[in-house]
């Protein structure tokens, strides 16, 4: 008699009820793939997610993936305790549509969270508008983004809130750039200007090149040349850099003569006792004849 026919005995040997060793040995098996599959998921997700979100939300990510898993090795081993998975279906189809009723905006958030972490629009640390709201992205969690506005106030998101809605990212471009309309007097020297601003911005270490600069005169106006400074800088510096140049330009221009022209207008004033076919004088002007 072989191993194999002296083992077939023991396997069929009656623990509880209907159930075997062999059912054990079935029910173990497939419980422990599944832990063996958890735990290799476990590991490529926390390499995938490792730089997108913090510690403490990676690890509730890979529980929750972990214990999907086990769970459903679990139902596919229950045939061999001889349960009948039709009923089994029966009860969680009922029991999931009754708790998808009651944790409904709670599924989605999560569910919101997971493609937020996957598809990556924002990250943490992120200049962004989200909806109609401003500000820095603080944290990214399964169920909810924290904002903090540039007024220093702190909100919370619901994911799928964020999920939902236009999402602006002022700092996923490397670069960002920003314009200027400067006028100038029509006695004024405008390629001088141009001159001067060009200086200014091949001195500002923040000030791109790549993608270069451009300064031109854009528009004659009503009252001067109004010239255009359009300006590429770095995403995160752009704020300080756009602050900084526009005070320097106005500095630099003024100390080399130039002036900001007022608006002027020419005033035409009638005098009721000279006929109406005779044309109005301007303000300030005397007539000829008197």
């Amino acid at each position: 008699m072989g191993w194999g026919e002296e083992a077939m005995p023991i396997l069929s040997t009656v623990v509880f009820g209907s159930v075997t060793i062999f059912d054990l040995v079935v029910f173990s098996f497939i419980v422990a793939v599944s832990v063996v599959i958890a735990k290799v998921v476990g590991v490529y997700i926390k390499k995938g997610l490792s730089d997108k979100v913090k510690v403490d939300e990676l690890e509730k990510i890979i529980r929750i993936a972990q214990a999907a898993i086990i769970l459903t090795g679990v139902f596919f081993s229950l045939p061999s305790f001889h349960v009948d998975i039709a009923e089994l279906l029966l009860i969680g189809g009922t029991a999931g549509i009754i708790i998808g009723f009651a944790s409904q905006r709670l599924v989605t958030n999560v569910g919101s969270g997971i493609f937020l972490l996957f598809e990556r629009p924002v990250k943490v640390g992120d200049t962004v508008k989200i909806g109609v709201t401003a500000g820095t992205i603080e944290d990214i969690r399964i169920l909810s983004t924290t904002l903090k506005t540039f007024e220093g106030v702190y909100i919370r998101i619901p994911n799928e809130t964020v999920f939902n809605s236009e999402i602006t990212n002022y700092v996923a471009n490397e670069a960002r750039r920003f314009e200027y309309r400067i006028t100038i007097r029509y006695s004024d020297d405008a390629e001088k200007a141009i001159r001067i601003i060009r200086g200014l911005l091949a001195a500002h270490p923040f000030v791109l090149f790549n993608p270069s600069p451009s300064v031109f005169v854009d528009e004659l106006g009503e009252s001067g040349v109004i010239i255009m400074v359009r300006i590429w800088a770095p995403s995160r510096e752009w704020w300080g850099v756009r602050t900084e140049m526009l005070w320097k330009i106005k500095a630099a221009l003024e100390q080399e003569g130039f002036r900001v022209p007022f608006p002027q207008r020419t005033v035409w004033l009638t005098d009721p006792t000279r006929s109406s076919q005779e044309t109005p004088l301007p303000r300030g002007e005397k007539d000829k004849g008197e």
